[in-house]
């Protein structure tokens, strides 16, 4: 199977923070997951834990390269912007990952947020997510329990998955 491309400065093991959720689903493609995930104003209507999404230069609905966005997760105003953008086609994964920060100084949270889609055989599709955070916030978001990252983004997967069911 495929696996998230890291930039060097947010490698997992070398942040404040790392998560990673995966589900593994029958009956969906990624034909069917990929449109969900990519139009960001759509976040909303599956997973609670975003909101207020705006894009800039009135760019948008959809996630391109380089595309500045903003959206609200966790308690945070996240600016964003996507640094990774491959659609899937044929055989290979789709890619899409954005570079979010929050914050100054002590306050400051930098994530890398990187999401995986591919088929597989037996008519399965697969959706990885995976987050590297560095700053303060995300020493502390790592030490809670439970994980509000971990429960989050399995919802934020839960979600994605029932409405590409209903898609």
């Amino acid at each position: 199977m495929n696996a998230i491309e890291w930039p060097e400065d947010y490698t997992p093991g070398f942040t404040e923070n790392f998560c990673s959720n995966e589900v593994i689903v029958a009956g969906l493609t990624t034909a069917k997951v990929w449109p969900l995930l990519s139009n960001a104003p759509a976040w909303p209507s599956y997973y609670a834990n975003s909101a207020n999404i705006k894009f800039y230069d009135d760019k948008g609905p959809e996630l391109e390269n380089g595309r500045r966005f903003y959206f609200e997760t966790f308690g945070f105003p996240v600016e964003a912007q996507v640094v990774e953008y491959v659609a899937p086609v044929d055989g290979k994964p789709g890619r899409v990952a954005w570079h979010g920060w929050a914050g100054e100084g002590d306050t400051r949270l930098d994530v890398h947020h990187a999401w995986l889609v591919e088929d597989l055989p037996g008519g399965r599709v697969r959706i990885l997510t995976q987050e590297t955070q560095k700053g303060k916030p995300a020493a502390d978001l790592a030490k809670a329990k439970p994980n509000p990252m971990i429960n989050g983004h399995q919802d934020w997967l839960d979600g994605l998955v029932e409405a590409a069911r209903k898609a």
